[in-house]
C-alpha cells in the first residue's frame, strides 16, 4: 500500500470530511530527507515533565496537543521501533517496527498526564488495530509509551475504565509500553500544520479535528493560540 495518497481537494471529499470520514494524506511530504536523529529527553525547565503519544498521523496529534495550556513543547517523531536512526520511508514501509508518535514537554503544575490522557482518547479512535481511517500501517498504531511507573498506572487504569464504561463500541486497542528511544521527524515534518494550514490534509483533516479540540476542551486551550 502506497505511503501517502494525494489528497482529491474536491466537494465530494469537502462533504466526506465533514462527516468525520479521514482521508488520505497528501504526498506533499514524500520528498527525501536525512535520517532522524535521536533527540535528548532532558528537561528544558525543572517543572516540565514528558510524555509520548501514538494516534496516527503525527501531523494530526501534534496540532491537538500544541494547543492545550500547560504544554510547552510538542515534538513529531518515531519509538517504539528496532531500527536506528529510523527515517519516514522507512518507517511508513512497516520495516523498522516505530510508530508515528508526538512527544509532549508539559508543565504538570498546569496539566497533568491524566488530563493529556483525556484529550490522547478524545481525539482518536483507539479501538482500531493498526489504523486511523485510511491510514493503514503498525506506525499508526494507538500507542502510549509511558516515562515511569506513575504515567503507567494512571494509562492501564484510565484504559480499563474506558472499556468498563462502554464509552466505545469495540474495546480498546491501545498499547501501553515503556518508553525506550525517540527519533525527531525530518524537519519539514515538524510544525507541519503550523506552517501548511493550506495544504490539502491540513486544510480538509486537521483543521476540523483542531477545531473540534478548541470546543471540547476549551477550558484547556492557551489564551494566545491562533
Amino acid at each position: 500500500m502506497p505511503k501517502r495518497y494525494r489528497l482529491l481537494a474536491t466537494a465530494a471529499m469537502a462533504i466526506l470530511v465533514a462527516a468525520g470520514v479521514l482521508i488520505f494524506r497528501g504526498e506533499e511530504a514524500m520528498s527525501e530527507e536525512p535520517a532522524a536523529k535521536p533527540v535528548q529527553e532532558a528537561k528544558s525547565a525543572e517543572n516540565l515533565s514528558l510524555a509520548t503519544f501514538g494516534s496516527g498521523c503525527f501531523w494530526c496529534t501534534e496540532a491537538v496537543f500544541q494547543q492545550l495550556e500547560g504544554v510547552q513543547t510538542v515534538t513529531s517523531g518515531y519509538t517504539g521501533g528496532e531500527v536506528e536512526d529510523p527515517t519516514y520511508e522507512a518507517v511508513c514501509a512497516g520495516t523498522t517496527g516505530h510508530a508515528e508518535v508526538v512527544q509532549v514537554g508539559f508543565d504538570p503544575e498546569v496539566i497533568t498526564f491524566k488530563e493529556l490522557l483525556e484529550v490522547f482518547w478524545k481525539t482518536h479512535d483507539p479501538t482500531t488495530k493498526n489504523r486511523q481511517g485510511n491510514d493503514v500501517g503498525t506506525q499508526y498504531r494507538s500507542a502510549i509509551f509511558y516515562h515511569d511507573d506513575e504515567q503507567k498506572q494512571l494509562a492501564e487504569e484510565y484504559k480499563k475504565k474506558l472499556d468498563e464504561s462502554g464509552a466505545f463500541r469495540a474495546p480498546i486497542v491501545t498499547e501501553i509500553t515503556e518508553f525506550k528511544k525517540f527519533y525527531s521527524a525530518e524537519e519539514y515534518h515538524l510544525n507541519y500544520f503550523k506552517l501548511n494550514p493550506r495544504q490539502g490534509y491540513c486544510a480538509f483533516v486537521i483543521k476540523p479535528k483542531v477545531d473540534k479540540v478548541r470546543e471540547v476542551f476549551a477550558d484547556k486551550i492557551k489564551k494566545d493560540v491562533e
